[in-house]
């Protein structure tokens, strides 16, 4: 189940990149998080010309996720970059503390490409020693 559950992430989240305001960048990126109620919230990065105003990908899901009343992220999915350059777009440290305030050192975040998964991490690996939302570095 966990492997239909990654894929149906990874295609909201190219979903969710098809549709980014990236026109200056030119670098679209796409976010699904899944809840622990078993939800999914996407975003997409919206930029803006008075740079930077712009929003990451992440925090918009993370916007429509609080909106909607959730508070507990389960796994996230990230896309962006070219098909077959095998960049790693990994969210950015300001989204990495983004997703700390609502997931655990231990969630799961899977970096994508347009053509699927190309690794995945823990968020305490790409935050080691974050601040959390309980006060403790862990």
């Amino acid at each position: 189940m966990e492997d239909e559950e990654i894929a149906a992430l990874v295609a909201a989240a190219r979903a969710a990149m098809a549709n980014a305001h990236a026109p200056y960048s030119m670098f679209p990126v796409g976010a699904a998080i899944h809840t622990d109620s078993g939800r999914v919230f996407v975003g997409a990065n919206v930029e803006n010309a008075a740079y930077p105003q712009g929003q990451c990908a992440e925090a918009s899901a993370i916007g429509a996720m609080v909106t909607a009343g959730e508070r507990r992220i389960r796994r996230v999915v990230v896309m962006g970059g070219k098909a077959g350059d095998g960049a790693l777009c990994t969210p950015c440290g300001g989204c990495r503390q983004r997703l700390r305030e609502f997931a655990a050192p231990g969630v799961p975040v899977h970096v994508c490409g347009p053509e699927g998964l190309r690794r995945t991490f823990t968020l305490g690996e790409l935050l080691p020693h974050a601040f959390g939302p309980d006060g403790a570095n862990p």
